[in-house]
């Protein structure tokens, strides 16, 4: 009995279209292959895969419990042929890439420069709607933000899950706390982003669930400016957890409206090519920003 490499793709191909003709065409097969290749392993192991409804095909609790393991292997091995194929360190080229937080988009654009030195890095960094923008037209190669659309317009791969917190200044009556309530912070001074920011939407929203409307002291359109105006103790600011490896005393506070995490992505256009596009995904990993 074997799950072959090309069983294990039939089935998984048909898992995630529907249909042998789908499949076929995901795969770049005729149907008759597809179906073969199915029954064969169904009647090998004497399992139903599939239940057949019409032209649909539904996955079975057996098969989608088969899915689950070899979508696995099947993404270990596009890594792999990907490592086989970059044929050594590229000699150079460049490579152009979005920030919408400096962190943790450095730290991967530095675990990328340790492994390909000669690349050179071109860096636009601004709010989440610039970012997305520079993208779609292609005025950067990649980017890296929080939130990305579930667009079918985009790859994007996970690089670490955040969450926003409240910022004090080292001097602030609430710099020692271990959390801080969202309607306690509406009773002190806020500095703001602009709409255009993802930090600022999901602050917009937590304080909208608790029925409050707090007008700012301040507004800055760049985190850099969010910053400065938290250090020289102009109000509360807010900023993604690990947005900036800034280290100067200013407090990072936990808000419980705001402690559901948020997946920061590496993301492109889903037809981007490219070869210095496939190794900045594949050097991804975890960033240690600490």
């Amino acid at each position: 009995m074997a799950l072959t490499s090309a069983r294990m793709r039939a089935v998984n191909a048909v898992f995630e279209t529907g249909s042998f003709a789908a499949a076929a065409r995901h795969i770049g097969v005729s149907q008759s292959a597809i179906a073969q290749l199915v029954r064969e392993l169904e009647a090998e192991f004497d399992v139903a895969l599939f239940e057949r409804h019409g032209a649909s095909l539904i996955p079975t609790a057996l098969c989608r419990q088969l899915y689950g393991a070899t979508s696995k292997i099947q993404a270990v091995e596009a890594d792999a042929l990907s490592i086989l194929q970059q044929r050594g360190e590229p000699a150079g080229g460049e490579l152009r890439v979005g920030l919408g937080n400096s962190m943790p988009g450095m730290a991967l654009i530095a675990a990328f420069k340790r492994l390909y030195p000669k690349v050179q890095i071109a860096i636009e960094i601004g709010s989440w709607s610039a970012i997305v923008a520079a993208v779609v037209e292609q005025r950067v190669d990649i980017g890296v933000l929080p939130e990305v659309p579930a667009d079918t317009r985009f790859r994007r791969e996970i690089c670490l899950q955040q969450r926003v917190v409240a910022l004090c200044h080292p001097g602030h009556p609430l710099q020692r706390r271990k959390q801080v309530a969202i309607a306690e912070l509406a009773h002190y001074p806020l500095v703001f982003r602009s709409r255009d920011s993802s930090t600022q939407r999901t602050v917009d929203r937590a304080f909208r669930e608790k029925g409050l409307r707090p007008a700012p002291s301040l507004i800055v359109n760049t985190r850099e400016g969010m910053l400065e105006a938290v250090a020289n103790q102009l109000g509360i600011g807010f900023m993604w957890e690990q947005g900036s490896s800034r280290r100067d005393g200013i407090a990072r506070i936990p808000v419980p409206e705001l402690d559901a995490e948020v997946p920061e992505c590496i993301f492109a256009l889903a037809g981007k090519k490219g070869r210095l596009v496939e190794l900045f995904f594949l050097a991804r990993g975890t960033p240690d920003i600490a």
